[in-house]
């Protein structure tokens, strides 16, 4: 195993800021031609106007020359780092090669299934197989509804207060947020909400002495009540860690009782590892932390090694009965995503970069505690590997979302060169996904300006 000195994965000396703010005089001249030509539909440029040029490690250069910390890794996309070099040069080996391939076999196809399965949990090794779906992780959540309606014939889902899973129309109809869900009316039948083990707000009123899972709970007795008005659905889908959600982590034992339930009533249950997948939760799938078993697993953001689209649906063996082309998509299975995710793959089989990063992503936890104790607005941080979520209130008592404050303290980040996202029940909460590659100085530096920021605004609103 190879021990390497991550340091030299990234751009030195950043964050530094050179154009005097952001955006810089040139982002803004990028930024007002994207105004002319794309849609308004655009997001990120619009919370963090920069436009990029560069990137390597955990560090994006725009065109002014500013270096940022990235801890949003393109919403999770980029684990390994930008361009990192073992995985460009197992892209490269593949350029000279085959590009497109629709779904034929190609060596390196099968070369990244095997070692794909190889890596998989006890649970799901030899006992999966591999759909390739369209390039994003939204169409991995449409197949994954898809093979469990054929298998059920039923057509209602169960769904979680606070999940994402996607803009495309079935992954949109399981999606909770509002906001979202205001904007296409997409429906791919009755969807049902319930309750997440969302501790911080328990919607039981329960305290950790007193909590005997009464979420999972309510989901049994709406199946199990004939008066629930409920009808057994074709799956239950759920975020094992919710992301867009606020990074929520279940309460022991949940994900283990919400398997159970699904078991008892002959309903797969679908894991979306699509954001907290790819070993940003410290291991493979952020299941692996506990003894629960899925029927079908979403995955794509990570598992593209440094950004290239590759999306799949792990489907176990028995469920896998839809025939040939049920499920198609032109670009599926393309050969540079997969040499990517194969290098990806053996990137970390090779190297001692879990290790780094969960020593890094402790180090970074206990500091985030930290920063808490002597802050008036965090009410609760959250984190699991190298996610994290810090939930801000208005106050710690009434737990009140402070959500302009966390708008604010992102944009004031930003002109110091840090890159992180907000997201939440109610926008109030501030994510945090660096690259696994992610050093302890970076870190250091990242908390500094961090620190100084949030105490800087604590004492400007006071």
């Amino acid at each position: 195993m190879q021990q390497y000195d991550y340091s030299s994965f990234h751009y030195c000396e950043a964050p530094s800021i050179v154009s005097g703010s952001i955006p810089g005089e040139n982002s803004r001249v990028l930024l007002d031609k994207q105004e002319q030509y794309e849609s308004n539909n655009r997001s990120y440029p619009r919370s963090m106007p920069v436009a990029f040029r560069s990137s390597m490690g955990s560090v994006i250069e725009d065109v002014d020359g500013n270096r940022f910390l990235d801890f949003f890794s393109g919403c999770g996309v980029v684990n390994l780092g930008h361009n990192n070099p073992v995985i460009m040069e197992g892209m490269q080996q593949q350029m000279d090669k085959v590009i497109h391939a629709l779904d034929f076999p190609t060596e390196i196809k099968i070369a990244f299934m095997e070692n794909l399965n190889a890596m998989l949990p006890d649970s799901l090794r030899d006992k999966v197989k591999f759909n390739f779906c369209g390039p994003t992780g939204a169409d991995a959540v449409e197949a994954a509804i898809k093979i469990a309606k054929i298998n059920t014939k039923r057509d209602s889902i169960f769904s979680f207060q606070g999940a994402f899973h996607g803009m495309t129309a079935a992954a949109l109809s399981v999606t909770s947020n509002d906001y979202n869900r205001k904007q296409l009316k997409a429906h791919g039948g009755q969807v049902s909400f319930f309750p997440y083990s969302y501790c911080y707000r328990c919607p039981f009123g329960k305290k950790a002495d007193s909590c005997k899972l009464e979420c999972a709970r309510f989901l049994r007795n709406a199946l199990e009540n004939p008066g629930s008005g409920v009808d057994t659905p074709c799956a239950i889908i759920i975020e094992p860690i919710q992301g867009e959600g606020g990074t929520i982590i279940p309460r022991e034992g949940y994900l283990e009782e919400v398997v159970k339930i699904g078991n008892d009533h002959h309903i797969p249950v679908i894991f979306d590892e699509i954001q907290v997948g790819f070993y940003r939760s410290g291991k493979l799938f952020s299941f692996e932390h506990t003894n629960a078993v899925p029927d079908l697993v979403t995955v794509s953001k990570g598992i593209g090694g440094i950004g290239m689209p590759l999306a799949l649906l792990l489907i176990r063996k028995e469920l896998d009965i839809w025939t040939k082309a049920t499920h198609t998509g032109t670009f599926r299975g393309n050969q540079l995503s997969i040499a990517a995710g194969n290098a990806a793959l053996r990137f970390v089989q090779e190297t001692n970069v879990l290790e780094h990063a969960n020593a890094v992503g402790e180090y970074m936890l206990d500091a985030l505690r930290e920063i808490q104790k002597r802050s008036k607005y965090i009410g609760e941080v959250r984190g699991r590997g190298l996610v994290f979520g810090l939930e801000y209130v208005k106050d710690i008592n009434t737990k009140e979302p402070f959500t302009e404050f966390v708008g604010k303290l992102r944009n004031n980040c930003l002109q110091k060169g840090l890159l992180f996202e907000t997201g939440g029940h109610y926008d109030n909460v501030i994510r945090f996904l660096p690259p696994l590659v992610t050093t302890k100085n970076m870190v250091d530096r990242f908390l500094d300006i961090f620190e100084r920021a949030n105490y800087a605004l604590e004492q400007e609103i006071q």
